[in-house]
């Protein structure tokens, strides 16, 4: 097993498009370490590699997990706080008609650390030559990492893989208004009303290049109530997820990561072939889902 320099470092998307990671990338010190152990080759990291894209030093465009507060958590499951709206309250409490909150019930949960994964095929020119070996991990298996942890965090069924959003039974589903812009804002302000601030919106490209991207003066103003959109696929067309992210939820993280050769699960490749998995272990917990809601565009 190989240890890459622990002077690794994720990369963020504030670093300049000029400025280089300091030490070896994860795709380097996958290279290296295979020069060493060939296919027995594994690398264990010290930080999350699904932020060490290297794509994200050139383009503002983020993750899922950029959203959400990043707790590390050291064992297999993390202990949180919850509050909820009950259905019917026995009693009305003072001032719950001015602040909803006011009525919520405290409570604490568990939440159990799973992996996310995600698997490339090597062409086996590539082994032979370290450069492109290490570029083809960085370029190809980290953005696929990343991609399968968006689809955690969204789609994400539970059970032995996390729950995503979309997948959370308390997240409430907003109707369709006037247009989509009017709609997303709607969502914003339910935010508000429940006691929060919107400050993320998570929906699918095509919604946003049709309806929002012609609309700068809406991304403006979005961005200077430090609302961020993410872009993503898993999402239908249609739908946004909008949310106080950061004080509403939180992805517990094991701030570990492996890359190694392993045979990935029946159907993950049209063809048999030599395949290295990317693995990330998370959780993610939602201490609000009062302040989340999902909104229908159209």
């Amino acid at each position: 097993m190989y240890s890459p320099h622990s002077s690794l470092s994720p990369a963020a998307p504030a670093i300049p498009p000029s400025a280089e990671p300091a030490g070896p990338t994860p795709g380097q010190a996958f290279a290296s370490a295979y020069a060493k152990a060939g296919t027995s080759a594994r690398v264990d990291f010290p930080v999350t590699i699904t932020d060490s894209f290297p794509g994200f030093r050139r383009r503002p465009r983020i993750a899922m997990r950029a959203l959400f507060k990043i707790v590390k958590a050291e064992g297999p499951e993390a202990t949180y706080f919850f509050e909820t709206r009950p259905a019917e309250a026995a009693k009305r409490v003072r001032d719950e008609a001015l602040r909803l909150e006011a009525g919520f019930d405290f409570q604490c949960g568990k939440v159990p650390l799973q992996p996310t994964r995600a698997w490339v095929q090597i062409p086996e020119a590539l082994l032979a030559d370290p450069v492109a070996l290490a570029t083809f991990i960085d370029f190809r298996l980290l953005v696929r990492l990343g991609t399968a942890e968006n689809q955690s965090l969204a789609l994400g069924k539970g059970g032995d893989h996390m729950r995503g959003l979309l997948e959370m039974p308390d997240l409430r589903r907003l109707p369709a208004l006037a247009d989509p812009v009017t709609s997303l804002l709607a969502a914003c302000e339910h935010v508000e009303q429940m006691g929060g601030s919107a400050d993320g919106i998570v929906m699918n490209p095509a919604d946003y290049f049709q309806y929002l991207f012609p609309r700068q003066d809406v991304l403006t103003g979005l961005a200077n109530l430090g609302i961020r959109i993410v872009r993503t696929r898993m999402i239908n067309a249609g739908q946004a997820i909008v949310g106080d992210f950061y004080a509403g939820a939180t992805i517990f993280d094991s701030q570990r990561s492996t890359i190694a050769f392993d045979r990935p699960p029946e159907g993950t490749f049209a063809r048999d072939g030599l395949a290295v998995r990317g693995e990330i272990k998370t959780a993610l917990a939602i201490h609000l889902p009062t302040h989340f809601s999902i909104a229908a565009l159209t």
